[in-house]
């Protein structure tokens, strides 16, 4: 008996696409994503947000816990990782092979990551020898659906003494970004904690080359480093 062809998935719209990527932001490392959590990552009426989360979970892509928030179902968690890896690639591509600042990727690649292919999106990997991480250091998602999963301390929750390494910015507001490359903190560099003053204050680290940075309190929540020799490093 022949088998019965899959059934290829639903096309989803940009506002779908849009809410399964919030949602796996929020939930990246464990736990629910509240409403009023996803209404302030997308910048909408906390009733609209439910709306879409009932709709979500009639279609199977998300399930809610009462009390709790939501969580991606398989299949969402596969639709988001699509266009994670869309996204990330498209800004790999823009600085790579078309010389975009790091600081203004992101807007470029939100408006490109719904219209481009997938075929378009895989050449472009191809073309970039299947990179593994965005410019920010975030890990890009395979086209089999996988992940990096990584264990990532912030500057700000970094022990003083120790020495750690950029590996992700957590941010997409340009001028935060490009203030960063001018200090030199960007992804990859290696930094040692200095002194941190009390009661919320500024991180002081070393760079490689000797140079001291003194890192506010919010920028530090947005630096995320891991030990060195943690990665070979």
């Amino acid at each position: 008996m022949n088998a019965v062809p899959k059934a290829p998935e639903p096309q989803l719209t940009r506002s779908v696409e849009d809410y399964l990527k919030s949602v796996f932001h929020l939930t990246n490392q464990g736990g629910f994503a509240t409403t009023s959590d996803i209404a302030a990552m997308l910048e909408v009426a906390p009733p609209s947000v439910s709306g879409m989360m009932k709709r979500l979970s009639e279609t199977g892509l998300i399930e809610h816990v009462p009390y709790r928030g939501v969580q991606l179902t398989p299949q969402g968690r596969r639709a988001a990782l699509q266009m994670i890896r869309r996204h990330r690639i498209l800004e790999s591509y823009l600085t790579s092979k078309l010389n975009y600042d790091w600081g203004d990727v992101h807007d470029e690649a939100e408006r490109l990551e719904h219209a481009v292919s997938e075929k378009l999106i895989e050449r472009m990997a191809d073309a970039l020898g299947e990179p593994r991480y965005d410019p920010h250091g975030a890990p890009i998602p395979t086209a089999a659906g996988e992940i990096e999963e990584t264990e990532l301390a912030t500057l700000a929750d970094t022990e003083v003494g120790a020495s750690v390494i950029l590996r992700e910015v957590g941010d997409e507001h340009p001028d935060r970004l490009h203030y960063l490359a001018e200090q030199g903190l960007t992804p990859g560099v290696r930094l040692t904690v200095v002194d941190r003053q009390p009661f919320n204050g500024p991180t002081i680290v070393r760079l490689n080359e000797g140079m001291t940075r003194v890192v506010g309190q919010e920028l530090a929540l947005l630096l995320l480093c891991r030990p060195v020799g943690s990665d070979g490093e």
